[in-house]
């Protein structure tokens, strides 16, 4: 059997071209179209298009001072490493990375797995936390797209939250650590605020049953008790564009509100496997200034994405797949968040026991 392994992403265009970045736009409010109301696909797409546009300018000029985004290349480099990783240990597999909202596009990808004779299926999205617009998502949208694609009828399976794998933890805590030593920061320093900040999410989502911000709130804690850190605060990188409710405090407003009480704050991009965007503009460059201007000293965490233990991780969590023994036997168990046959993660409630 012929097993294909999609690592999926977000996307970002590694280009400033202003025609790209809008029609990745429009593809990103499209995606999140059921926040409003549209009565026609029609209408919900001139309405990512109105988005879309409103929101270019500010977008463009941030992927214009960084050069546009590394996350492509970072990705391809993260799925190289993982095809390395899984041939040492004997398995025959081809793996690839699709995106979201930027090419290579997932649904695009189910042609090339027909082409290539994939009869089996496992998709790995990037994403540490799991959330309905990225992780849950992702997987919908590639195996809609393989439903889509005529009589190609592969084995389809999915991995979903994988915040809570051991080596992951060790990866960040020890990446922070690091950081701190180098930086002879101390985070317990009552001058010193540590803050994980976040990808935030619309309410709505929260509402609707997502766990995202429990995820956030118990790796948090994770990594602050590896790393030893006494204290901290938790923020949200919102893109509000909808006049709609996202999730609380801002990691710009908390960051803002600590020039009386700290000299300095270390950020941590703890929803992050690539330094993009969020971390390159909104952090490095907006969240900088918005730090200067009220006395404090900004450090930032680097993103692990090239840590060489990361493609074993990802190896460790798709062996199951591989190796044909049930994935409960590494606390595998079928996702809540999408709850579909064959889709499994790490996040999974047990059931209550029987007395």
């Amino acid at each position: 059997m012929a097993t294909a392994i999609v690592l999926l992403n977000f996307g970002e265009p590694a280009d400033p071209d202003r025609e790209t970045v809008l029609e990745y736009l429009t593809r990103i409010f499209y995606d999140n179209a059921s926040l409003e109301d549209a009565e026609s696909e029609e209408e919900a797409w001139e309405r990512s298009r109105e988005l879309a546009q409103r929101r270019l300018p500010g977008l463009m000029e941030e992927y214009e001072e960084i050069g546009g985004s590394p996350l492509q290349a970072q990705a391809a480099n993260q799925a190289d490493a993982l095809t390395e990783s899984l041939a040492d240990r004997g398995h025959d597999v081809t793996v690839y990375h699709a995106m979201q909202f930027m090419e290579p596009l997932i649904e695009d990808i189910p042609e090339t797995l027909a082409d290539d004779g994939m009869d089996e299926v496992i998709a790995l999205p990037i994403y540490p936390l799991c959330g309905p617009s990225t992780t849950v998502s992702s997987i919908d949208l590639l195996e809609d797209a393989i439903d889509e694609h005529g009589s190609y009828e592969p084995a389809f399976s999915a991995i979903t939250g994988w915040h809570r794998v051991p080596l992951y933890n060790r990866i960040r805590a020890e990446g922070i650590e690091s950081f701190l030593a180098e930086n002879d920061v101390d985070p317990n320093d009552p001058e010193t605020t540590f803050v994980f900040s976040a990808h935030g999410t619309p309410t709505k989502y929260l509402d609707e049953g997502y766990r995202y911000d429990e995820y956030v709130e118990e790796h948090a804690a994770a990594i602050a008790g590896m790393v030893g850190i006494e204290e901290y605060e938790i923020g949200y990188q919102n893109h509000a564009n909808r006049g709609i409710e996202w999730t609380e405090p801002e990691t710009e407003e908390l960051v803002e509100g600590l020039g009386d009480s700290a000299e300095r704050v270390v950020v941590e991009p703890m929803s992050f496997m690539h330094e993009q965007s969020e971390t390159l503009v909104e952090l490095d460059i907006d969240l900088m200034e918005d730090a200067d201007a009220v006395g404090l000293d900004l450090y930032r965490v680097p993103v692990p994405h090239d840590d060489s233990r990361f493609p074993t991780l990802l190896a460790d969590v798709i062996e199951p797949f591989l190796s044909e023994f049930a994935p409960a036997y590494y606390q595998l168990r079928q996702c809540q968040c999408r709850n579909k046959e064959g889709t499994y993660c790490f996040n999974a409630e047990l059931p209550p026991q029987e007395v």
